[in-house]
């Protein structure tokens, strides 16, 4: 049996192993890609250059989801002699392949990213790939965005003009709600005291901003639901879920990120259960 809240200092393979069938309800994470980051010593040697048996994992993760769960994985890719790998794709048609269904293609959008120069436009987006295992069983989409049709700050009704099979313009009414649901572009301000404010997060060179895993709990899980991040890194994902009633496991290769992350959630009720 596997220990909940806790991260293991292990392959996400080894960690995934001692799960039974149909255990997690939600997959939180950003895998190693695409040599996008140098990460350390001892993951470059265990994953062969940073690449990572990605067919294993995402086998593993299919059998560790339960019917209804969601798996939300965030990647990029990397640009090699000229041309965009496009293995963010790869990986999201072997997930569909396995049987996930591709629920939600989603943007995470970095509001001020590292300026670059070349011949492209600049780079300042992921891709949030949400995969359900069969439909999903929560999906807590909140009403609050404006609607960029509402003009006010209520529902109204609105003209809205068709012509008719003789060619007859009519006029009717119909209503346009203040509130819809949140976009599937998110935006975020990363860096320095925008990802995060606890710095010694930083040790690691890739993080996702809290709020965007925070976001992500509250749509496609409950309190007192089992998440999982096969790439725990500093503990982004372990500590929005003590602060949101969700229980946790994770893997985490390298020791000193397992360490950090140890002492990042020192403050925040590490063993806490819900």
């Amino acid at each position: 049996m596997i220990e909940i809240n806790k991260t293991y200092n292990e392959n996400c393979l080894d960690t995934m192993s001692k799960m039974e069938d149909n255990v997690i309800d939600l997959t939180i994470t950003s895998p190693p890609y695409d040599k996008l980051r140098n990460y350390k010593k001892s993951l470059k040697d265990e994953y062969n250059g940073y690449s990572f048996p990605f067919e294993k994992i995402a086998k593993e993760l299919y059998r560790v989801t339960k019917k209804g769960g969601v798996l939300v994985w965030v990647v990029n890719d990397s640009t090699i002699n000229g041309s965009e790998s496009l293995n963010s794709f790869r990986q999201a048609l072997y997930f569909k392949e396995l049987g996930f269904k591709v629920h939600d293609t989603m943007i995470y959008r970095k509001l001020n990213p590292v300026p670059n120069a070349g011949t492209r436009y600049q780079q300042m987006f992921e891709y949030m790939f949400v995969f359900s295992k069969g439909k999903p069983k929560t999906t807590n989409i909140e009403l609050r965005v404006r609607s960029n049709k509402c003009e006010d700050k209520r529902t109204y009704r609105k003209k809205k003009f068709s012509r008719d099979k003789d060619g007859v313009f009519n006029e009717n009414d119909y209503h346009v709600k203040e509130m819809v649901p949140e976009y599937n572009i998110w935006d975020f301000y990363v860096g320095g005291g925008n990802t995060t404010k606890d710095m010694i997060a930083f040790e690691h060179p890739a993080i996702f901003p809290e709020k965007l895993v925070e976001q992500h709990l509250k749509s496609w899980s409950n309190e007192g639901d089992l998440i999982y991040d096969p790439f725990m890194e500093t503990g982004t994902t372990s500590k929005m879920c003590i602060l949101n009633n969700r229980n946790y496991v994770g893997s985490e290769l390298v020791e000193e990120y397992h360490k950090l992350e140890i002492k990042r959630l020192e403050n925040y009720g590490r063993i806490k259960k819900f």
